[in-house]
């Protein structure tokens, strides 16, 4: 009898599992059924939300859905995430990031939500590097230039972000933290004034975006020394990046992805990243990209868990180390 109960034991198991491979598989063959909502945490005509509706136009147009941007801002994104986070696994609310989210886990003590176990990782979607650009005042034509200037300057030189905890303050201080460099932030209210106060000589430098200091770089009001990407920017060709011109192991950028809520079944998983991918290979989607200085990623959802798992890990090192505090 124990045998026999086994067995049947055994037999529903097996029968359990098939059923759910089939539903999973029936799933991702029938989705989308209906819109589907991006839940964007940054304000409407941000970074984040222009490439939230630039996927989300292709999406549409190759899905045969409506792929809806909701912006529900607050808490440095946590609101975005945390409503993502409780939403249902069906693969019809997912949630546009960008590279604070794997900052915020180091910055805020308490956050409602866990930044990779309440997720799934769909794809990359798109990189931007920051540019170091200084003030043409400062007698430097290189990075390594500006690293022996500023430690034979009594008080070292000075650097602006667009606040405490922003990705271009944390992208300073890993600067700081590789080359030993004497270096003061100060933080703005935002990306916009620091670069102003910077092509006014009012501060030394900058890492800013190279959409907003490209017009700059070119009419002479500010000088670009390096890239912050592992790559050189399309943008920037000329310019090397910062670990090219001899920061060893230094490299970061602005970058947007996909998440889903994490009970989100593979199947959905699987192809919703096939479609960002085939996207990503528009030349229209490409080169609106390449216009805001960013360069179209390429995917699988496995590999952009590590790759946040790794700026999550990476980030922590460095808000530690700089001391840096938010209120």
């Amino acid at each position: 009898m124990r045998g026999s109960r086994s067995g049947r034991d055994l037999i529903a198991a097996g029968f359990i599992a098939a059923c759910a491979m089939v539903s999973s598989f029936a799933s991702g063959q029938t989705y989308p059924a209906k819109p589907v909502r991006l839940i964007v945490g940054q304000a409407p005509g941000g970074a984040t939300d222009v490439v939230a509706r630039a996927i989300a136009q292709k999406l549409s147009e190759s899905m045969g859905q409506t792929f809806v941007v909701d912006n529900r801002t607050g808490a440095a994104g946590s609101i975005a995430a945390a409503l993502v986070a409780k939403a249902a696994g069906d693969g019809y609310t997912g949630l546009v990031i960008s590279s604070s989210y794997s900052i915020n886990p180091s910055l805020y003590e308490h956050l409602p939500f866990d930044p990779l176990k309440d997720f799934a990782p769909v794809a990359l979607i798109a990189e931007a590097p920051f540019v170091l650009v200084v003030h043409p005042s400062l007698p430097v034509r290189s990075v390594s230039d500006l690293i022996a200037f500023a430690k034979s300057k009594t008080g070292g030189l000075n650097f602006a972000s667009g606040g405490t905890g922003s990705s271009g303050h944390l992208a300073g201080e890993l600067f700081r933290h590789l080359t030993g460099a004497p270096l003061t932030h100060v933080p703005y209210k935002g990306a916009g004034p620091a670069l102003v106060d910077v092509i006014a000589g009012q501060v030394d430098m900058t890492f800013a975006s190279v959409l907003s200091s490209l017009p700059h770089v070119r009419t002479g009001k500010l000088k670009a020394l390096g890239v912050t990407s592992a790559r050189r920017s399309a943008a920037l060709p000329d310019t090397p990046t910062i670990a090219e011109a001899g920061v060893k192991g230094y490299a970061t950028a602005t970058w947007y992805g996909l998440l889903l809520p994490a009970a989100t079944p593979a199947a959905i998983i699987d192809k919703l990243n096939h479609e960002v991918r085939k996207a990503l290979t528009a030349p229209d989607l490409r080169q609106r990209l390449t216009s805001d200085g960013a360069e179209a990623a390429d995917t699988t959802p496995e590999q952009f868990r590590k790759y946040l798992s790794a700026e999550i890990v990476k980030w922590r090192s460095v808000v530690r180390k700089a001391h840096v505090h938010v209120e």
